[in-house]
């Protein structure tokens, strides 16, 4: 099945390359898409468990998605993940 997360704090490439970077390590997805301008994470998956798996690991990474709250902290670890997906190569 196919899951579309809108997040927060997704702003430009870097934090696109910091989420497809992170995301991709899980095997149980396929098909990731990251778009900045809505904002939207997608990808492809089996089990449900993995949808929330996903969820969890965009808000860790400071990418929370728009149910939850956006703290500071979340708006600087995205900064932190974006600034890591700029220098990376």
């Amino acid at each position: 099945m196919k899951t579309t997360i809108i997040v927060q704090n997704l702003k430009c490439g870097g934090c696109a390359k910091t989420i497809t970077s992170k995301i991709s390590e899980l095997d149980e997805i396929s098909n990731l898409s990251v778009d900045v301008e809505s904002s939207m994470v997608s990808f492809m998956h089996e089990d449900v468990n993995v949808a929330l798996l996903v969820k969890d690991k965009l808000k860790a990474l400071g990418y929370p998605s728009i149910d939850s709250a956006n703290s500071m902290a979340a708006k600087a670890i995205s900064f932190a993940s974006c600034v890591s997906g700029k220098m990376s190569k």
